[in-house]
């Protein structure tokens, strides 16, 4: 049985990309990289672990609409590799056609490569400009000599010593025989090729076994077994194959699911077969990492004037929750893998709010999340809403949001909300009969506002809040038809902020703020005179009250 060179030590940790394509060449153990033609594949690929990424000119080719006859120019390839390079830690093997050229555009070819980290370049003794190798029958090869030629000008001139360039024998794919391969093989190594990639198109892998054999591990030996991929992988181990190369499966792969998509939103004129069949927008935002530009944002950017602060109560059990909330306080309770609390904060992160308090009480110690304040209040037992944000009133200094630490909802929400102009604005779900709240057997804050919701684009008309009446199963104040339900979400401009600042200190000195929510600080600041603007949602909320809202909340994200 052939063996692999000995190459570094296995147990040795290349820090370079052209230092990890190197150890991938030459460690005992075969290793694979797969297909990428941009920077978002290039992640796809790294994710699931391979140890290198093919640059397939195939795949790059197609994914600009142009076919596989350098039609591309090399410049145009370099960009792609560019940003697949800067989107990716490991190494990148670049399938460079003929090199573009003569010994002149290898040289410049390389020395571009590696001045944009690119670890690796596999360059074909075919002519230019190059016919894939699977169309057609006997395409001409290079010059022996003259090829040998272009692999001495590229290890010339790499700037990276680790670079690797592997030269592809065409021999046997363009019929010249085996002979012939192994002539051309041991040609191009000795003029410093880093490897020999050997290519066969036949469905069976018996000449590639035959060559390998015959090779007998002169140097690193690459294979592409797209035409023979019914064979065993094990195979290829046992005649000392370096290297596999997956070399199109992801562009193959996302051309199928294109068309299908395509095709049957086109035939339904509807999303709704395909939407729960295709990555969704936050996986996108996820693998393109949002969230180190989030995280950066927070680091670099100077707050801006008039940035708007968040606060969240949180002080109370939810004792509707029973046992589960008997060591934990509900809105840190398990929602998919993060606690209810850690999922709203993200929802303000995600909207460029970073400056956030958390009024906690029960179990305060169980509410420890990174980057938010925290304020206690210790009387939670004892009192409700307004007197847990009056123990945050100094962080009514400014613009600011007002949120329940109880309720999630979708982010559109909360734009919506802070693109309204109003010094005081209040969230109102005009279609709460229909959002599963059971009404009926909780208390519910239905709002009365100066018009129905109407659902119209174009109705830019504002809607001001007229009151906000508690009702519950133990029953309530009667109202008429109610405009919606208050989900617990209020903005404040710098000018409404000290507004609730005031109230509540008005209320304190009245000694009713200890029993007094949300809604009735709403009133007593639409009596005084203050205008409330609303903002109509129709459902994407909810609010956890007891295990069937929990169940719901696991969905809703």
């Amino acid at each position: 049985m052939a063996t692999k060179l000995d190459g570094a030590a296995d147990n040795e940790a290349p820090r370079s990309k052209s230092g990890k394509l190197k150890h991938a060449l030459h460690k005992a153990e075969l290793a694979f990289i797969m297909e990428a033609h941009n920077g978002l594949s290039a992640k796809v690929v790294e994710e699931a672990g391979f140890e290198g990424i093919w640059a397939s000119g195939l795949a790059m080719s197609a994914a600009l609409g142009v076919r596989d006859n350098n039609e591309a120019s090399w410049t145009q390839v370099l960009e792609q590799l560019e940003f697949m390079a800067d989107a990716t830690q490991i190494p990148i093997l670049v399938d460079g056609d003929t090199g573009y050229g003569n010994f002149n555009n290898v040289r410049r070819l390389v020395k571009k490569l590696c001045q944009r980290g690119i670890a690796g370049v596999c360059i074909e003794d075919k002519l230019f400009p190059k016919t894939n190798s699977f169309i057609g029958e006997g395409q001409p090869l290079a010059d022996m000599e003259e090829f040998s030629g272009r692999i001495k000008a590229g290890k010339d001139n790499q700037e990276d010593g680790d670079f690797q360039l592997v030269a592809r024998v065409e021999a046997l794919i363009s019929g010249w025989g085996m002979d012939e391969a192994l002539r051309r093989a041991e040609a191009y190594h000795a003029a410093g090729a880093d490897g020999i990639l050997i290519h066969s198109k036949k469905a069976d892998a018996d000449e590639i076994l035959t060559f390998s054999r015959e090779w007998a591990g002169r140097a690193p030996l690459v294979i592409v077994p797209t035409m023979y991929y019914a064979t065993p992988t094990d195979a290829f181990r046992d005649v000392g194959v370096s290297l596999v190369i997956w070399a199109n499966h992801n562009l193959r792969a996302a051309l199928s699911a294109m068309r299908d998509t395509s095709r049957r939103i086109m035939e339904e004129q509807s999303l709704a077969s395909v939407e729960g069949e295709v990555a969704s927008v936050k996986e996108i935002f996820h693998i393109v990492g949002q969230g180190e530009l989030a995280a950066a944002e927070a680091r670099y950017l100077k707050p801006k004037v008039g940035e708007y602060k968040a606060i969240l109560l949180a002080a109370s059990r939810g004792s509707a929750l029973g046992p589960l909330t008997e060591r934990t306080p509900k809105c840190m309770l398990d929602i998919r893998g993060q606690p209810l609390l850690q999922r709203l904060v993200t929802i303000f992160n995600d909207a460029g709010l970073r400056d956030i308090s958390v009024v906690r009480g029960y179990r305060k110690e169980m509410i420890d999340l990174a980057n938010v304040r925290a304020i206690d209040n210790d009387a939670f037992a004892e009192t409700g809403e307004t007197a847990s944000l009056e123990c945050a009133a100094d962080q009514l200094d400014g613009a600011c949001v007002l949120s329940y630490g109880d309720i999630l909802f979708r982010p559109y929400i909360l734009e919506n909300l802070l693109a309204c102009s109003g010094d005081i604005t209040a969230v109102i779900d005009a279609r709460w009969r229909g959002a599963g709240h059971r009404a009926a057997e909780r208390k519910v804050d239905l709002a009365s506002c100066s018009r129905a919701f109407t659902g119209e684009y174009l109705d830019q008309e504002p809607v001001w809040l007229n009151a906000v009446h508690a009702t519950s199963a133990e029953g309530g104040e009667e109202i008429g038809e109610p405009s919606g339900e208050f989900i617990g979400l209020i903005k404040l401009s710098a000018a409404g902020a000290e507004a609730v600042r005031q109230e509540l200190a008005a209320m304190k000195s009245e000694g009713v703020l200890d029993a007094a929510d949300l809604p009735a600080l709403l009133n007593r600041l639409i009596a005084r005179g203050e205008r409330i603007e609303a903002l109509y949602v129709t459902g994407h909320w909810l609010d956890v009250d007891d295990a069937f809202d929990l169940a719901k909340a696991r969905n809703l994200v």
